[in-house]
């Protein structure tokens, strides 16, 4: 069975750093794409950054330059680097398989002012 687990959420003052980290377990094979996304208070869910199989990269324009989504050093896993954090990043963040149609158990992520 594959699940998709996340690690890496905490607390943190603005201007502080994050890293997420999200391992898709129970694959056979490599994953091509997969993406973060996170539900903040009030809002819905919504992307945060994603990797496709051919090697585009996509961010959500409140995080450029800040939030920087890669794959991990061990198989099948993705990185989420947060830098230069703000309050306005609070939230619930999420791992998704998209070719799986799966969603990680989500992480909670704090940036305090």
């Amino acid at each position: 069975q594959v699940q998709l687990v996340e690690s890496g959420g905490g607390s943190v003052q603005a201007g502080g750093s994050l890293r997420l980290s999200c391992a898709a377990t129970g694959l056979s094979v490599g994953i091509s794409a997969m993406g973060w996304y996170r539900q903040t208070p009030g809002k819905q869910r919504e992307l945060v950054a994603t990797f496709t199989g051919t090697g585009n990269i996509n961010y959500a324009d409140s995080v450029k330059g800040r939030f920087t989504i890669s794959r991990g050093s061990a198989r099948n896993t993705v990185v989420l680097q947060m830098d230069s954090l703000k309050v306005e990043d609070t939230g619930v963040y999420y791992c998704r398989l998209p070719t799986r149609g799966l969603w990680g158990q989500g992480t909670l992520v704090t940036v305090s002012s």
